[in-house]
């Protein structure tokens, strides 16, 4: 055997070779290395105060403003309703009693729920023996309920009513005078009270101040102003016949003359034998729809108004 007497290559040399490579491929040498490299590549993973420093170098990404601002305005738009997977969430309209209100949440889930109930018993109509026609047509009857009728008639009328002021919004009063009152319901082929009309006696009425429009060019945008706007009425009385005190249509039902007709029928019924002008009626606080159907049935929106509430009409 032959045995090689070879001294060992140093540490040292090896890196003096090292380097003179790198020096001719980049062209500059590098920094010495020592024997801390290895100890100091392990250290760099772990800060002594657990904080990196601030990157310097020029890829350092910048947001822009603009962006930031349309990332807000986008979380601002968020639904507020949590998707948990739920059928329905968000504004419902009832395709039974019509009521518009927001599934999931639990307040308007009774409301919705005491209010449907008391509608299916308000609406729904066996029919009598002895019923006071005023007119037929070929989607309905118009009926009239004085205050002599039966007992029976009375309590319908008064189960209606209820329902009428909590779909309207009304508050719950009594009439002025419930002995001279006339109320009008409007019965489908189906056996539903669609319209009610309730009427009484009064002696003054007050005109409603109209104020000017601004420029609108479409329909929808004068239906929209004349629903949002306030109204206001003269304090100088006027001489009526007859108050509206409430007037209803079901929902699901309206556009289709029920409310004109039972005003027809009122005009020619109120009084026997006369027949009242547009200028003999006065309406009790209309709502936003009221007020837009008032307009649209009396041609002007200078139309007469009493509050039945506050007890400016007398009987």
């Amino acid at each position: 055997m032959f045995q090689m007497n070879q001294s060992p290559i140093s540490l040292d040399s090896r890196r003096k070779k090292f380097s003179k490579v790198l020096s001719k491929q980049t062209g500059s040498a590098p920094k010495q290395l020592n024997n801390q490299t290895s100890k100091t590549s392990d250290t760099r993973l772990t800060p002594p105060n657990n904080s990196w420093p601030k990157c310097s170098s020029h890829l350092e990404i910048t947001i822009p403003k603009d962006l930031k601002l349309k990332e807000a305005e986008k979380a601002d738009e968020k639904q507020l309703i949590i998707d948990a997977g739920q059928k329905r969430f968000g504004a419902v309209s009832c395709n039974v009693c019509g009521m518009l209100y927001t599934a999931s949440n639990p307040e308007d889930e009774t409301q919705h729920l005491l209010f449907h109930n008391q509608f299916i018993s308000a609406v729904k109509y066996v029919g009598w023996k002895k019923e006071r026609i005023l007119a037929e047509y070929p989607d309905g009857r118009i009926i009239m309920v004085l205050p002599e009728d039966p007992k029976y008639a009375l309590k319908k009328v008064d189960e209606i009513r209820e329902m009428v002021d909590n779909d309207l919004g009304f508050q719950q009063a009594p009439l002025m005078c419930y002995s001279r009152t006339k109320t009008l319901l409007f019965i489908s082929n189906d056996k539903k009270v669609v319209g009610c009309l309730i009427a009484e006696h009064i002696q003054w009425g007050y005109r409603v101040i109209e104020e000017k429009l601004p420029v609108i060019r479409s329909e929808e945008e004068k239906v929209r102003f004349e629903r949002q706007k306030a109204w206001c009425c003269s304090t100088m009385p006027e001489p009526a016949i007859c108050g509206i005190s409430r007037i209803w249509v079901f929902s699901m039902m309206r556009r289709k003359k029920i409310a004109s007709r039972m005003i027809e029928c009122l005009r020619s019924n109120f009084i026997y034998g006369s027949y009242l002008s547009k200028e003999e009626i006065a309406f009790s606080d209309p709502t936003p729809d009221g007020k837009l159907f008032a307009t649209q049935y009396c041609g002007t929106g200078q139309f007469l108004v009493y509050n039945f509430i506050n007890g400016q009409n007398s009987t």
